[in-house]
């Protein structure tokens, strides 16, 4: 039950864009198209997961056992810049269309603080290996489930009759507030 609970609290109430304000850049930067959206969730969701295992192995197998602690931050920054690279990789080999559509925001995740802030949580929350499998699967589905339906609405904003003020960035900001406050009135659920 605190594997749901925790699963669904990093989704919905703890959510990393809209509750810690984490992952922004790419937030605004890839939402103009749902495909890319998708395409760039799939990418976070992947160096999440694969980044948190091997920094959690990391550092309770070497780190810990070498009392050299003080050197997470560097170890998981190197860590994390490789799945990126990997990620990069992939995708450009596969899918060189959703390669050009993510452009830079693609290498971006390497400084993406979302990405860092779960493998340091995993940490310094004190997680075992399955609640840190949890927190790790669940942070990134909630940043691509909101990245998602966010593209959607601005894909909708495109064509609808917005004041000339609004348009663009404006308009989006107000809406990225909404879904925030939509969201933390989930707070007290779980």
């Amino acid at each position: 039950m605190e594997l749901f609970a925790l699963f669904i609290s990093a989704i919905f109430i703890n959510n990393i864009v809209l509750s810690r304000f984490l992952g922004v850049c790419p937030f605004m930067g890839v939402s103009r198209k749902t495909s890319s959206a998708v395409g760039m969730g799939g990418a976070v969701i992947f160096v999440i997961l694969g980044a948190s295992i091997v920094t959690y192995g990391l550092y309770h197998l070497v780190l810990v056992e070498l009392g050299l602690e003080y050197m997470q931050l560097i170890t998981f920054i190197l860590v994390i810049a490789a799945f990126v690279q990997l990620t990069e990789l992939i995708i450009k080999k596969f899918s060189p269309k959703l390669y050009k559509a993510l452009g830079i925001y693609l290498p971006l995740i390497t400084t993406n603080c979302a990405v860092l802030f779960v493998a340091l949580q995993n940490i310094s929350q004190g997680f075992n290996f399955g609640e840190m499998l949890v927190y790790a699967v669940a942070v990134p589905v909630g940043f691509t489930m909101v990245l998602v339906i966010f593209s959607a609405i601005r894909e909708r904003l495109d064509l609808a009759d917005v004041p000339a003020n609004f348009k663009g960035n404006p308009i989006a900001m107000i809406v990225a507030a909404l879904m925030a406050l939509a969201l933390s009135g989930l707070a007290g659920i779980v």
